[in-house]
């Protein structure tokens, strides 16, 4: 899964992937409605593979959180996250995540990784095949080993 093609605007509601750069700005194109627009070198963007999630021990990539949340709720997202509370939403992070960081992960960040990932699955952008084929490539390595 690569995300690094992925970005976030500060100021820009929804997800962006880029499509095309040029001096001084990139061009854009909505994750939600297609549309493609630029995005200068003055805007905050971050790359979604940049981002990672506070933890009790080493912080989590984002990409980590969307495939624990992928292998705890599939495809959907059980809950509305948009109308759920804060403790609701500690709650179901908290299930996705046990080890967050309880004091410097946020309610508002919560609800952008879940709606983050609800988008990205609706329009097909995270594919989580490549990091289940990995152990089984490792599986026959091992069996070897074990018979010797």
């Amino acid at each position: 899964m690569d995300l690094s093609k992925i970005v976030s605007i500060s100021g820009k509601p929804g997800l962006y992937q880029i499509r095309s750069q040029a001096i001084g700005r990139l061009i854009v194109e909505s994750v939600v409605d297609g549309k493609c627009s630029p995005a200068f070198a003055h805007n905050r963007m971050s790359s979604l593979e940049e981002i990672s999630i506070f933890s009790t021990d080493d912080d989590r990539p984002l990409k980590e959180v969307f495939k624990m949340i992928h292998d705890k709720m599939g495809d959907k997202v059980d809950f509305d996250y948009k109308k759920a509370t804060n403790e609701q939403l500690r709650e179901k992070f908290a299930f996705v995540m046990p080890d967050y960081d309880e004091e410097a992960v946020y309610p508002s960040d919560m609800k952008k990784v879940f709606a983050w990932y609800q988008m990205l699955v609706d329009k097909n952008l995270l594919d989580f095949t490549e990091e289940e084929a990995k152990p089984e490539a490792e599986s026959p390595a091992e069996t070897s080993t074990e018979k010797e």
